[in-house]
């Protein structure tokens, strides 16, 4: 049978060889992603970005003794948009509260208000200790409901932290940022907040 060129087989298969490699997790969910608890990624819906139940386990290991309130409230406020913000100010913004850990105020169980608390994302002393899910193929809802299939996309503990765009050899590497890129950014920004590294190649 002949070798049938594709960018799955010579270019997406490859990259997630690295990934596996390295140690990532990988999953392609192109078709049949099942959503909710316990679902493929844990996602409740294509519009979902942050990956909920690897978050909810990684800040429950390195915050631990804290009501559910808290962890809750440290979810809502790296999952939140704000739209009167740019797509830049608001990258920015979210790797600074990743970096230095996610301000939170909750109720404690004696009914007080907890105010000042930082959550921790990230495991940076221990790096293996964290979740790396490479996915390919994840089809995400964004604006007027349209849908955009990255080619990859890297997550650590649940945070959208690598994109990859992949073009076949023959394929001008410009058009994965003219079109691809910018297209993406347009149509589904969330996916781009808490974002650290974009990888385009052919």
């Amino acid at each position: 049978m002949p070798y049938a060129y594709s960018e799955d087989t010579l270019i997406e298969q490859t990259a997630i060889a690295i990934f596996k490699d390295l140690k990532w997790d990988t999953a392609n969910v192109y078709q049949g992603e099942k959503f909710g608890m316990g679902g493929t990624l844990g996602r409740a819906s294509e519009a979902e970005v942050l990956l909920q139940e690897r978050f909810f386990r990684a800040v429950r290991r390195l915050n631990p003794d804290l009501p559910e309130a808290a962890y809750q409230a440290a979810f809502e406020e790296i999952n939140a948009d704000n739209t009167s913000k740019t797509l830049p100010d608001l990258n920015h913004e979210k790797h600074q509260t990743l970096k230095d850990g996610i301000p939170i105020s909750f109720v404690n169980e004696k009914g007080e208000r907890v105010e000042g608390k930082r959550i921790r994302v990230f495991d940076f002393d221990t790096p293996e200790q964290n979740e790396f899910l490479a996915v390919q193929q994840m089809w995400i809802e964004g604006k007027s409901k349209r849908r955009k299939r990255p080619d990859i996309v890297g997550f650590v503990n649940g945070i959208p932290l690598v994109f990859i765009e992949l073009k076949a050899h023959h394929r001008k590497l410009r058009v994965a940022y003219d079109t691809n890129l910018s297209d993406y950014k347009n149509t589904i920004p969330r996916l781009f907040q808490c974002n650290a590294i974009i990888l385009l190649s052919n």
